[in-house]
């Protein structure tokens, strides 16, 4: 497993959805506040509905925008919160995916994908 693990989000019939062919992942969908919650961390994203990217891990990272501390489990999921939004999230089993058993807690960052249309400076 990653110390550190990296998703695409995008919008997909409304709903916040992401792909991960390599644990056998498609548009597994965001549900339950957890939809909400990147609805706010995204805020500042230029097109976050095409795409962007997210960092997330069990430990701590350079440069991680939140933390989501584990509540408890419930309907083979999870429920995070998150102190930065002041919102709790359900998480679903896909987490079990990345990690052994539920983590305590998740550190989590968000950026823009990079547009290869748009050249460095």
């Amino acid at each position: 497993m990653n110390a550190i693990n990296v998703i695409a989000p995008y919008k997909y019939l409304d709903m916040w959805v992401f792909d991960d062919e390599r644990v056998g992942l498609l548009q597994e969908p965001f549900v339950s506040g957890a939809d909400t919650m990147i609805d706010q961390v995204v805020a500042t994203i230029p097109d976050p509905e095409s795409g962007f990217i997210m960092l997330f891990s069990a430990t701590p990272f350079p440069g991680h925008q939140i933390k989501l501390s584990w509540n408890r489990a419930d309907s083979n999921g999870n429920w995070y919160f998150s102190e930065e939004l002041d919102m709790e999230g359900w998480l679903c089993p896909a987490l079990l995916k990345y990690f052994e058993q539920p983590p305590k807690e998740i550190y989590v960052q968000v950026k823009a994908k990079n547009n290869p249309l748009i050249k460095p400076v």
